[in-house]
């Protein structure tokens, strides 16, 4: 067999996620209607080894829809422009003892279906779970088609932007409810000053997969680096967005429909002041 590409591979480009209907867009749904969420795993309290991907004590078992899905949902465009993906995620952001950013701690949960593609996807020996071995390689298989969308990282000084490297590892595993849980760091190409406004965000351009910081909590800044800034999370009403910004979402998605870049529109983020 040839080497292994995901068929779901969080990308448009790699085809229609199974299970869920592409006839138009969905009805908005009311904020009554999402289930309660609890909070990803964390890095730095110690439920999560960066290095090893080593998930310690117990996990949420329930999913919310994410917010900033309705948002995209609701827009008055064509049913390829909204989330088939959905992920809860925890960003960590950690600044080093020379001044400058460290690197980028992050957890990812995906959605039951998501999922559940995953599982039959990588599962070898049809066993109905993925063992070392197979999650190793779903690890690398995200390695390696997540590097054209930057890992879904955006980091920004005064306006400037920066690119991440490839992580060292993408650790996957499955939780007690055979939901995917993805944890990785990620470091920038060059030196990034702690000095001036930073952003930080974790949002996919391409629509397809939303990520969702289900409380100002998941957004943190670690290390003495910080100990002089300020840092507020960010997280634009999308009302305001869509009406501010209606006639050129239109024409954006009509003109090039799959390299736009609406999503940063409505992405919530960590802004940081030094």
């Amino acid at each position: 067999m040839g080497k292994k590409t995901m068929r779901h591979a969080i990308s448009p480009l790699e085809g229609e996620m199974p299970g869920r209907a592409e006839g138009g867009v969905p009805a908005c749904s009311s904020p009554t209607d999402l289930a309660a969420a609890s909070l990803p795993p964390s890095v730095t309290s110690g439920d999560i080894s960066p290095s090893r991907g080593e998930i310690i004590g117990s996990l949420p078992r329930r999913f919310a829809l994410p917010l900033v899905a309705l948002a995209f949902t609701c827009l008055p465009l064509p049913a390829l422009a909204h989330p088939h993906i959905f992920a809860e995620a925890r960003l960590e952001v950690l600044a080093g003892n020379d001044g400058n950013l460290a690197e980028l701690h992050n957890v990812w949960r995906f959605d039951e279906v998501f999922s559940s593609s995953v599982l039959l996807d990588f599962d070898k020996n049809t066993d109905l779970k993925l063992d070392a071995a197979e999650l190793a390689e779903l690890g690398e298989t995200m390695r390696n088609s997540l590097a054209d969308y930057h890992y879904f990282t955006t980091i920004t000084v005064n306006g400037a932007s920066f690119e991440v490297q490839k992580p060292d590892v993408i650790h996957a595993s499955l939780d007690e409810n055979n939901q995917l849980l993805v944890i990785f760091a990620v470091k920038p190409e060059k030196p990034v000053p702690l000095k001036g406004r930073l952003a930080f965000g974790i949002y996919d351009p391409s629509l397809y997969t939303s990520i969702d910081f289900p409380t100002d909590g998941d957004l943190v800044v670690q290390g003495a680096g910080f100990a002089k800034c300020q840092h507020k999370v960010v997280r634009p009403d999308p009302d305001d967005v869509i009406s501010q910004n209606s006639a050129s979402l239109t024409d954006a998605f009509f003109s090039d429909p799959a390299g736009t870049d609406m999503s940063k529109l409505f992405a919530t983020r960590l802004e940081v002041t030094c």
